[in-house]
């Protein structure tokens, strides 16, 4: 007959949910089992005959909490006791701290869903939410801790920062909720420090400073090749700051798409505008990256090149996304269709045209980044200022 395989840690992780509730017999102790939840929960228990022949089940432990080893230990216990009349006693688990479910959550829940947040959510909880909780209670933590979390977050570094830490703890919350019984979340409605409608930015450059954009650019290095790159395919500041030499093919950019992202552009066939950016830029050894940083990786120093920026430009309240609304903004000008624009952005279309349209609009979106340069170069030059006439797109 073959022995039955061990158990390890390692392989209760491993269990995966069914729809319906089931255990596991552990081969190195009879009568100790691992009991798996349709919700993944998966707790030890012990089962032994009473000295009347009554059958007990004890439960043990989270698997979260102890490992196979203390829970044999626990269950050779149990057993002996139930045997004998007793009680049967559950292993104490040490308890939980804040440090300790986070890490968890940034194991089972970001990592294994491979969450393309996950490099903020890291630098969030170690910047503003660790040092103050790691040692705490997880359970501990009530209403009031994270008031005071986000009081602090929002004095030092603003409401929308401590809204994202909100989010994020609530996340950590809600995910250990759905594993165990009875524990509760301390956030509630109410707790964001920002209306949602406050988050919302309607903010576009106007022609001067477009062409204050542009000039200063010009003598801004890389950066400043990144913003006018930006406003000229109207493209996401990730994407255009981490564009391969490899993306782009006879004068097509192909924009990579990634899971668990929003839409991208696509294959956009980019005007000498735009190319003339990118052949502005120097090859930088084995660098793969158009605007190449330090070491093997792509420029990622904004914060203190947008700061310089903005002095020598002389531009207020603006940011990089802002750039890709200007663009938008100024494709209506131009007269490109609506949902050619919205394609060109890598908008999802909403309805039936969404769901059913499966054309690339290859010449469309051409045509509406040609019109966009168009314009833009009549802005830039104030002796030739003239707007193309406006045409709907083929």
């Amino acid at each position: 007959m073959t022995r039955r395989k061990s158990l390890s840690d390692n392989g209760v992780a491993a269990l995966k949910p069914k729809a319906t509730r089931y255990t596991l017999p552990d081969p190195e102790v009879r009568g100790h089992y691992v009991r798996v939840m349709p919700s993944g929960l998966k707790t030890f228990v012990a089962v032994a005959r009473e000295p009347g022949g009554k059958q007990v089940w004890a439960t043990l432990g989270s698997a979260d909490h102890i490992g196979i080893a203390a829970a044999r230990e626990a269950a050779r216990e149990a057993i002996r006791r139930i045997k004998d009349g007793l009680p049967a006693v559950a292993v104490t688990p040490r308890i939980e701290t804040f440090g300790d479910v986070a890490a968890t959550y940034l194991k089972r829940h970001v990592e294994a869903k491979g969450l393309r947040s996950e490099r903020e959510i890291r630098r969030c909880l170690a910047v503003y939410v660790l040092p103050r909780w790691a040692d705490r209670e997880f359970a501990a933590v009530r209403r009031g801790d994270v008031a005071a979390l986000l009081d602090a977050v929002e004095d030092n570094h603003g409401a929308r920062q401590a809204d994202y830490v909100l989010a994020i703890v609530r996340g950590i919350a809600n995910w250990y909720a759905a594993r165990n019984d009875g524990y509760v979340s301390p956030i509630v409605r109410g707790m964001r420090r920002t209306a949602p409608s406050s988050r919302k930015r309607d903010r576009i450059l106007s022609d001067d400073e477009i062409r204050a954009l542009w000039a200063t650019a010009g003598s801004s290095g890389t950066f400043g090749a990144i913003l006018r790159f930006a406003l000229v395919t109207a493209q996401r500041r990730e994407k255009v700051m981490s564009l391969r030499w490899e993306d782009i093919a006879d004068g097509v950019w192909t924009v990579p798409s990634e899971d668990r992202e929003k839409g991208t552009g696509g294959a956009l066939r980019l005007p000498p505008l735009a190319l003339g950016v990118v052949e502005a830029q120097p090859r930088i050894g084995q660098n793969p990256y158009v605007f190449a940083g330090r070491g093997p990786g792509h420029f990622n120093g904004v914060s203190k090149a947008k700061a310089a920026f903005d002095k020598a430009a002389g531009i207020n309240d603006w940011s990089i996304h802002d750039l890709r609304r200007s663009a938008r903004s100024l494709m209506a000008r131009a007269g490109v269709r609506p949902d050619i624009a919205e394609r060109v952005l890598g908008h999802v279309l909403q309805g039936v045209e969404g769901v059913y349209d499966r054309h690339h609009y290859q010449s469309e979106k051409a045509d509406a980044l040609a019109r966009l340069s168009t314009l833009l170069e009549s802005i830039l030059d104030p002796k030739d200022n003239v707007v193309p006439m406006a045409r709907a797109s083929v």
